[in-house]
């Protein structure tokens, strides 16, 4: 009976701090929630291998100049890649933290990129800042082929450019954190949104 007695009390003291740990994420993940997120600047920016920041201008991004476009509308298939830098602020005295979360990015509602951030995100309390570099890839076809997405694809593009008088462009970010619960994997509840308007000064870092 003694070590019955005592399994249970182990139990019931793992099931608590269970709790705990699941509680202290969820109030570090809704702190994260309340933080403020601000794309600084982006870079790596590479269409079908062409570095998009070299270029003066995005209109001389043409399939007769460059083959490799030309191939891959053929094929339906235009990498496009790059590094968003987003600074996360603290406004809240609490700590504000993940080890996962998964984030979509939209532009003109239509998703552009989506993917994981497998590492842990601390942000101190009291106006503390991090900044977050996140690495998107994509099939940049349907954009410039949709004309529900063309246009809004093309300002951004010579937004990354650097590429002036430019339309600003309108990017939705949505993030998930994800809380741990031993070997067990819990998604937030809902979606952390966020827009901003993004101009080529801020994409390139000015």
């Amino acid at each position: 009976m003694k070590k019955f007695a005592f399994f249970l009390a182990i139990s019931a003291l793992a099931l608590v701090f269970s709790q705990c740990a699941v509680n202290r994420q969820l109030s570090q993940a809704k702190a994260l929630g309340d933080c403020k997120f601000n794309i600084v600047s982006a870079d790596s920016v590479y269409l079908s291998g062409i570095d998009i920041r070299k270029l003066k201008n995005i209109d001389d991004l043409n399939p007769l100049r460059y083959p490799q476009i030309a191939a891959g509308l053929l094929s339906k298939s235009i990498p496009l890649s790059a590094r968003i830098n987003i600074d996360i602020t603290n406004p809240t005295n609490k700590l504000a933290a993940i080890n996962q979360l998964e984030y979509k990015i939209q532009l003109a509602e239509q998703e552009l990129f989506n993917g994981f951030i497998n590492q842990r995100i601390e942000v101190a309390p009291g106006g503390g800042s991090t900044r977050v570099p996140v690495k998107l890839n994509a099939n940049a076809y349907q954009l410039l082929t949709d004309d529900r997405t063309r246009s809004a694809f093309t300002d951004l593009m010579r937004n990354m450019s650097g590429t002036n008088n430019t339309k600003p462009s309108v990017l939705t970010i949505k993030i998930k954190p994800t809380l741990a619960l031993g070997n067990k994997k819990i998604d937030y509840p809902g979606y952390i949104t966020i827009n901003q308007e993004v101009t080529n000064k801020i994409l390139t870092g000015q």
